[in-house]
């Protein structure tokens, strides 16, 4: 395995340079599984985050959702005899695209709400909306993100502190870069630092996007950032691949960013749309002892899945953070 003294990054790269870079690698990619559910009629559930434990139960965490419709409930759901059901009193909430954390020994859960576009009753808004509570049955409130931004993640670091992740859209994030910001507790998350948060350079196009999903603290002080971007094609169709990068919360680098897996890779199966079908969206990762991991994925907006790959932040595992006074 190589062994890195420091971060590098040598600037934007496009999906196109990065699929070419990927398949120039030996990805190594095995044992590529689809998550049966049960317990929701005949819809679907992806975009489901990693197993997670919660009041002593793992589970996981995904978005329930009928093919025709973008209405979305999130539930949490536990592993019985290979298929995955919801979990008896367990919430249910209205929101899409399902994430987890703990932040000073509670559980962090959020996703994104939709609601009427407040301007055009033909669209929809979002915004990332964010629990907490010791126990997935105690979970209340904690914030709504500014309107417009999917793909805001919380993190507690080493010291303490919150790391932010961010994903503005629009003046300052075009179709979506990613930010980051720290604060020195909850108290102190509001809408306008998220909307101050400053970019992360060396990304991202203005044609293209991206966003952090998940958020893995390393033992040298680093953060490891699984994650995605994505573009469209000449035919308007979207390709969304799973993505990493180590970043320094301290000095604000990042390394450049690799694909960790791409939809061949994954079992045939169903997509919401015909645009959909090259759609892979990174929900979480569990990191082995052997130099692999498991990465769970929603696949098409129609399902989920898990495959192994190289764990993506174990050349980054010591890498201390550039601490700036």
């Amino acid at each position: 395995m190589e062994i890195l003294t420091y971060l590098e990054n040598t600037g934007v790269k496009t999906c196109k340079v990065l699929l070419e870079q990927f398949k120039s690698r030996d990805a190594r990619i095995r044992d590529p599984k689809k998550l049966e559910f049960a317990g929701v009629g005949d819809r679907d559930v992806y975009n489901i985050t990693a197993p997670f434990e919660a009041g002593g139960v793992t589970v996981i965490a995904g978005r329930v959702e009928s093919r025709d419709s973008e209405q979305s409930e999130l539930m949490f759901f536990v592993e019985r005899e290979g298929r995955y059901t919801p979990l008896e009193g367990a919430p249910v909430l209205r929101l899409q695209d399902p994430f987890h954390t703990r932040i000073g020994g509670e559980l962090v859960i959020g996703g994104v709400e939709v609601f009427p576009h407040p301007e055009d009753a033909e669209k929809l808004g979002w915004r990332t909306v964010i629990y907490k509570g010791p126990r997935l049955e105690e979970l209340q409130p904690l914030f709504h993100g500014p309107d417009g931004m999917k793909d805001l993640r919380l993190v507690e670091l080493a010291d303490g502190s919150i790391g932010v992740f961010t994903r503005p859209q629009g003046a300052k994030g075009g179709r979506g870069k990613i930010g980051f910001f720290r604060l020195s507790s909850l108290d102190e998350l509001t809408v306008e630092s998220v909307e101050a948060a400053p970019l992360l350079p060396g990304q991202f196009t203005d044609e293209e996007w991206g966003g952090a999903n998940e958020i893995h603290r390393l033992s040298g002080g680093l953060l490891g950032v699984l994650g995605h971007i994505a573009c469209y094609d000449e035919r308007g169709d979207r390709h969304y691949y799973p993505m990493a990068f180590a970043f320094d919360p301290h000095s604000g680098t990042a390394s450049d960013i690799e694909l960790i897996a791409i939809r061949e890779q994954f079992l045939p199966g169903p997509a919401k749309r015909a645009d959909l079908r090259d759609v892979v969206f990174s929900g979480g990762l569990v990191r082995l002892q052997d130099g692999r991991a498991v990465l769970y994925a929603g696949i098409g907006d129609a399902e989920a899945q898990s495959v192994q790959i190289n764990d993506p932040f174990a050349r980054f595992e010591f890498l201390p953070a550039r601490k700036v006074e």
